[in-house]
């Protein structure tokens, strides 16, 4: 019997044409990065970038890329695992790291649940998870991505000390994701909620637009419990 497969937590893989240097990045430049799922990950998984690094990070749904690329630049002792399914966001990402020569970033085009199980236990130093689908109707609330199971994989590829940073303009999705950490007790969580985007996390396109449409994102830091 096979199992199920989990609800998808996204929207449309791809949207406009892609120009025809995103086909060639697409065609040339993604497999060179991409992340081979069918072989088992190296140990320790920095092994995945030819350029020495001391920790990996972990972005879940990049979008265009660009907090992922404000990281890359500015921790280039960091190797960086960026996740996404809408190709358009990944072929920007990918015309960004040629025309900046970045070696330290691998990518997964598709469902960061796939990646997860692969990773080894313990691998990663940093998650980001920055205004996921919030799918507000009570209908779609199945959909989100951060549900208790989830939650447990973070829970297993997260180092301690290391840090799930979650960002979202629906504050019943950040009440959700409070209530989730706390009860998997493997996370240390914050007092409160954070309305003030901390500085070294820098403002992204979904984030300004929940601005301008009057929201107040909340700003989330669970850190990993050691022994937990």
């Amino acid at each position: 019997m096979t199992e199920a497969r989990p609800l998808r937590s996204y929207g449309r893989r791809k949207g406009k044409p892609l120009s025809a240097r995103k086909e060639r990045l697409i065609d040339e430049l993604l497999p060179e990065l991409k992340l081979d799922l069918k072989k088992p990950a190296p140990v320790p998984v920095t092994q995945l970038f030819e350029t020495p690094v001391d920790a990996i990070w972990l972005e879940i749904g990049f979008g265009s890329g660009e907090h992922l690329l404000w990281q890359a630049e500015r921790h280039p002792q960091i190797g960086f695992i960026g996740c996404e399914p809408f190709i358009n966001g990944v072929a920007s990402l990918l015309g960004a790291i040629e025309d900046r020569g970045l070696k330290t970033i691998r990518l997964h085009a598709g469902d960061a649940r796939e990646v997860l199980p692969w990773l080894p236990e313990g691998s990663i130093e940093r998650v980001f998870l920055l205004f996921p689908d919030p799918w507000p109707k009570k209908r779609h609330l199945k959909r989100r991505l951060l549900a208790p199971d989830f939650a447990r994989a973070l829970a297993r590829v997260i180092c301690p000390g290391g840090e799930f940073r979650f960002a979202s303009d629906d504050s019943d999705y950040a009440a959700q994701a409070m209530v989730l950490m706390r009860e998997s007790g493997a996370f240390r969580t914050p007092i409160g909620r954070e309305h003030e985007r901390p500085r070294n996390w820098p403002e992204t396109r979904y984030e300004r637009k929940a601005l301008n449409a009057g929201r107040n994102p909340t700003y989330l830091v669970f850190q990993r419990l050691e022994g937990a």
